[in-house]
C-alpha cells in the first residue's frame, strides 16, 4: 500500500507547481499511471487538499513511504492490501475505503490484477507530498 500511496502522491504531484513536484522524493515505477485531478488550498491554514487517482499493475508493491499530513482513498477496482506500521494488513476491494495516519510509514500491495484507487490528501505545504521509508 505504501508504494500506491507513493506513487499516487507522486501521481498528484506530477500535476502541481513545479516547485512542489520538484519536492517529491519518490520516484514512481512504470507500472503505476497517475493522473492529478485538484489541489486546493484548505482556508485559513497551512494545509492544502490534494486528490488524484492511481492506477497499479497486478503483482506490484508501491514502496514504503510516508506523507505530511493525512491520507484517505477509496478502491475503484482491483484488490489490494494496506500495510500501515502497527496495524494489521488491510484487504481492499472495490468499493472500500482507507485511511492513513499522518507520518505514518505505510505500504500497499496490488492483487494478480491491477487495481485503480482514488486518494485524497491533507497534508502541510510546502513539503513533499511522499518521503521514502528507510
Amino acid at each position: 500500500m505504501r508504494k500506491l500511496l507513493i506513487i499516487i502522491g507522486l501521481l498528484v504531484g506530477a500535476g502541481l507547481t513545479g516547485a512542489v513536484a520538484a519536492q517529491q522524493s519518490v520516484a514512481a515505477p512504470p507500472s503505476i499511471k497517475r493522473t492529478p485531478l485538484q489541489k486546493a488550498d484548505v482556508p485559513a491554514g497551512t494545509y492544502e487538499v490534494m486528490t488524484g487517482t492511481a492506477e497499479i499493475a497486478g503483482n506490484t508493491n508501491i514502496g514504503r513511504h510516508s506523507h505530511p499530513g493525512i491520507e484517505t482513498g477509496y478502491v475503484l477496482e482491483g484488490e489490494m492490501t494496506l500495510l500501515v506500521e502497527g496495524q494489521p494488513p488491510l484487504k481492499l476491494k472495490p468499493g472500500d475505503s482507507y485511511k492513513v495516519p499522518e507520518r505514518a510509514i505505510h505500504d500497499a500491495r496490488t492483487g494478480s490484477r491491477p487495481a485503480k484507487v482514488l486518494a485524497v490528501y491533507i497534508v502541510e505545504k510546502g513539503k513533499p507530498l511522499a518521503t521514502a521509508a528507510k
